[in-house]
Formats: C-alpha cells, structure tokens, sequence
C-alpha cells in the first residue's frame, strides 16, 4: 500500500511538472510572437535622403559665350562661373523669359561693347534728360562720355573720369574733368548753371547715381536682363570694350584657353521652349570655328533645330549649336509628322541620317 501511495505521488508529480512545463513553453512563444511593446519595439529605419526638388539654383559654367540681350546688346563672356537664381520662387528659370532668374556670378570676365551700351543708353534715357546723344570711349581705367546738354539752347559736353570697381559691385566714375564747348570747368557748370547731378536724371536711368563728382553705376539695374550680380573685383576699358572681373577668375581664364565655346547647366531646373528640365544636366557646344559661341536668347529655337542632340547615359542631354548667322536662309522641312508615321515607305529627313 505504501508502494502504491509512493507510485501515486510520483505519477501527481510528473503530471504536474509537465503541466508547469507546457505553460511556460506556451508563455514565452506567446511573448515571441506578440507585437513588442514601445519601449521595446527597436527604432525604425532612417528615412532615405529626401530627393532634391529641383528648387536648388542650376549651376551655370561657361566660356567663350556671345550672349546676345535682343538686337542691340551683347555680353561677351571669357569665363563664368556661378548661378542661376529664381527671381521668382514659384517661377522656374527660362530661356523665354529672361526676367525670371539673375545670373549669380562666383568667377568670371565679361565685356560689353562700349557702342552698344552707348545706343542702350539713349534708347533708355528718359526725354525729361538733359543730356543727349550719349557716346562712350576710353582706354584702362580712363572713360569719356559725350553727349548733347539742352539747357536754353543744345551745346556739346564731355565728360572724362576714371572708373573703378566698388565692394558693394558697383562701378565708380571719379569725374576729374568737364568739357562745355571745349572750354573746362568744374563744378557749376558756368553760366548755365547745372552741376553733374543734374545731367542724370534719376528717373531716366535706373542704376545711375550721382554724388558730388562721383557718378555710380549698379550694371544690373542699369543693364537689359538677365540681371548680373557678383562680387566686382575691376573694371577697365579694353577697346572697343569695357571689361568687368568678377572674383578671382584669372586661374580659370588661363586653364580654359584651348577649350571648346560651351555653355553648361546642372542642377536646379530650367524651361526652355516646350521642355521643362528638372535635376538639370545640359550642355550646349558650339560648333562653329569663330572665336565666340553666338548664342542670341531671341533666336535660340532657331540654333537648337539647326544643330543636333545626344541623351548621354546619365538622362543629360548635350545640344551641339551653330551660330545663328551660319543657319541657311533656305533649309528643308524638318518636321517628324504623322503622315511619316503611318507610311513605312516614306523616307526619313536626309538630316536625320546624317547625324
């Protein structure tokens, strides 16, 4: 009997362990496969860079670029490096719309031609001005300006100072002399009674001010758009041109010399024509032998039909661009249309082969 109450025990014993057993084998898979608990749950991944939305400025890098401001204004640029800015935040860069970014300029050498600033100069001169008939000239740091003073009656005058670059960018002219009928005189200008101030009017030429013998020039109130603003580091007159240093683009000058004419775009976005471009990769190369890339902003569709384009691997396009005076006058049809579509046996443009 004691045998079997021993036998009894034992049998209660085993069956309760098993039982302890099975319930905490069913406890901890329960934990497993329970969702964890914040403070246990581990930390979520870190999100991937957000991708750039195009709102970032397109870098502009360029040499050898004729950039032509409507018929009557030309830049030339040696070098630039630097930015294209929105003028507008909402507004994307345009080639079609050349109020819609300013040109930020980090390196560069750019000339105009004193001939045409001149003529932009009496085409923006206000009627209220008594000064006329502007014409520049010049030589290093020297500058002349003639023109017409109507005051009682029209008489010649000259204006001769030297220039000089300014921290703030913009261009002084030091006036050291004044001409009225080849006669010199300061200040007051003799019996006419007009001193320097009264020769610029301040609303006929926006960016032009005028401060004892000083005249001030800000070039990209002053200039048609786009608007060019950088650090000015000199200013000179190398004829038949006035040229503006921005930075210190001498190294760069130098390394470019035997480059190709090219103007380059990255980032950013830009719209040119039809085409919108985001995450920018554009180059544009010029493929005639002149000494400049004729790019004409008013005429640039013309350039890009007339040359040819290249996807490269990289979803960037590479335009190479002829001078707009060396597109025939006479050229074919070069249009892709549907009746070329949906006929096999009609032959593709011959241009379409040869490139």
């Amino acid at each position: 009997m004691v045998i079997a109450m021993r036998a009894r025990v034992a049998l209660v014993s085993s069956a309760a362990l098993l039982i302890i057993a099975a319930i905490l084998i069913w406890h901890f898979r329960s934990k497993e496969q329970s969702p964890a608990s914040p403070s246990a749950a581990a930390a979520p991944a870190p999100a991937p860079p957000a991708k750039s939305t195009g709102m970032a400025p397109t870098q502009i890098y360029a040499h050898n670029l004729k950039l032509q401001k409507g018929p009557k204004f030309r830049i030339y640029v040696r070098w630039l490096r630097g930015q294209m800015e929105r003028t507008h935040r909402g507004v994307i860069p345009s080639f079609d719309d050349l109020d819609s970014f300013v040109l930020n300029i980090k390196t560069g050498v750019l000339r105009a031609n004193i001939g045409d600033i001149g003529n932009f100069l009496n085409a923006s001169i206000s009627s209220s001005s008594p000064l006329k008939n502007l014409s520049l000239s010049g030589d290093g740091s020297q500058i002349k300006l003639r023109g017409t003073l109507h005051k009682i009656i029209s008489i010649p005058i000259e204006i001769i100072g030297e220039i000089s670059a300014l921290p703030d960018s913009r261009i002084r002219v030091h006036v050291t002399k004044i001409n009225v009928l080849k006669i010199p005189m300061k200040g007051l200008l003799g019996d006419f009674h007009v001193q320097l101030a009264d020769l610029f009017n301040p609303k006929g030429l926006a960016g032009i001010q005028v401060s004892g013998n000083d005249i001030f020039i800000d070039s990209q109130q002053l200039l048609p758009p786009p608007r060019i603003r950088g650090q000015l580091t000199a200013v000179r007159v190398v004829n038949p041109d006035l040229e503006e240093v921005f930075g210190n683009a001498q190294p760069a000058v130098e390394r470019t010399e035997q480059w190709r004419n090219f103007l380059r775009l990255r980032d950013g976005s830009i719209n040119f024509g039809k085409l919108t471009m985001n995450y920018v990769d554009l180059i544009m190369v010029d493929i005639s032998k002149d000494a400049w890339f004729d790019l004409d902003l008013a005429h640039y569709q013309e350039q890009l039909v007339n040359g040819y384009t290249r996807m490269t691997p990289e979803a960037g396009l590479q335009i190479f661009m002829p001078d707009l005076d060396e597109i025939p006058q006479t050229k074919t049809n070069r249009d892709i249309n549907m009746s070329w579509i949906r006929n096999r046996n009609i032959p593709p443009p011959p241009d379409v082969y040869s490139k």
